[in-house]
This record gives structure tokens, sequence and C-alpha cells, in this order.
């Protein structure tokens, strides 16, 4: 991987073991040499990635709808930054930008985005590792919840596989690089429709 895409908040919650992990995963990105993809605003947990990364000399581009570039604050400091029209441009562009995608501590954008993301990959549209770095239990509910679905059958234990999920900076972008979807993985494959 030579790029991945960090979904996260325009907020930051004062954890100091959220602050440590932006610290980590901003030291394994720049010393592997992967360039971050993000929202491009400077506030919350994107400005603290995007900040940590550029501080250790690595390479952040940040891609940020025009309507949000004042409300999100536009980082300025960036490798690049893309002003795009909407939403749908923004993560079309992130994900056609990136190697795979981490998501952080958010609200409901950094969750939507990861969904999205996802469930392309559930669908193969794409083949890129999906991770949840999960920061002091912070995602603790949402991966319950996926085991839920699997229990009610709603979702197939192969596909809840696809989320790579870890508490430590470290070993999941170690996983997310060993990470291979085969074609039988998807979807779309157990229905026949290709």
């Amino acid at each position: 991987m030579k790029s991945i895409c960090v979904f996260c908040g325009a907020n930051f919650n004062d954890d100091p073991l959220l602050t440590q992990a932006i610290d980590e995963l901003s030291q394994v990105m720049v010393s592997r040499d992967m360039t971050l993809i993000f929202g491009g605003g400077r506030v919350g947990v994107m400005g603290m990635i995007a900040d940590a990364i550029m501080k250790k000399g690595g390479k952040a581009i940040g891609v940020i709808p025009e309507f949000l570039l004042n409300k999100e604050v536009g980082h300025t400091g960036l490798t690049e930054l893309h002003v795009v029209q909407n939403m749908h441009q923004r993560k079309k562009m992130m994900n056609d930008l990136c190697d795979g995608i981490i998501t952080l501590p958010g609200g409901f954008g950094t969750l939507e985005e990861f969904f999205e993301v996802l469930t392309w990959l559930q669908l193969g549209l794409h083949q890129k590792p999906i991770g949840i770095l999960n920061v002091n239990g912070f995602y603790d509910f949402l991966l319950k919840q996926m085991d839920v679905m699997v229990e009610q059958r709603f979702l197939k234990p192969i596909n809840r596989q696809l989320v790579i999920t870890s508490t430590n900076a470290i070993e999941l972008v170690t996983l997310m690089e060993n990470f291979n979807a085969q074609p039988d993985d998807v979807w779309f494959k157990d229905r026949n429709l290709i």
C-alpha cells in the first residue's frame, strides 16, 4: 500500500488514547512511505492526523467539497488539497487515490463513508483493505452489531471478515498490507451473478 484513506471526525473528544493512536498511525504510515488521503479539513481528528503526518515529513492529500471548505476549515498546509463540488465526488476521489482505508473515531459522516466503501468491497467494486482502528473501545458496539447481523443471517460470515480490526495501528496496517480479497469472498459470487 502506497496510500491510506483515513475516515475520521471533524471533532475531537479530548481522549489522550486517541491522540496517542493518531501519533502511532502517522508514524507507521510515514515510516512505510504511505501517503495520507483524507477529508481535507484542519479541525478535529482530521486536522490532527494531517498535522501529525506532515510534521513527520510525510505526504497528506486532502479532498474537500467547496461547501465544506469554510465549515471544516480547509487545511492549507498539505501536500495537495483538492476542492470538489459535492460529497459524492469527495468520496470517489478519496477512493480512487488510496490503496486502503482506515476508520478512526468520528460521527455520522465517518460511518457513512466507512459503510459505503465496505459495501463496495462486498460487491466487488474494489479490492482494497478496510480497517477499523478501534481506539479505547470506540467501535465495540458497532463491531458487535456486525456480529448480530451474522447471527441473524443478514450478513455472511465471510463478508463480516472483510472488516479488519485492531486496537494497535502497527498491527492494523500490517494486517491490511497482507489482505487479499479472493473472488469467492464477495457477495455476488455467492449468488452466481457473474
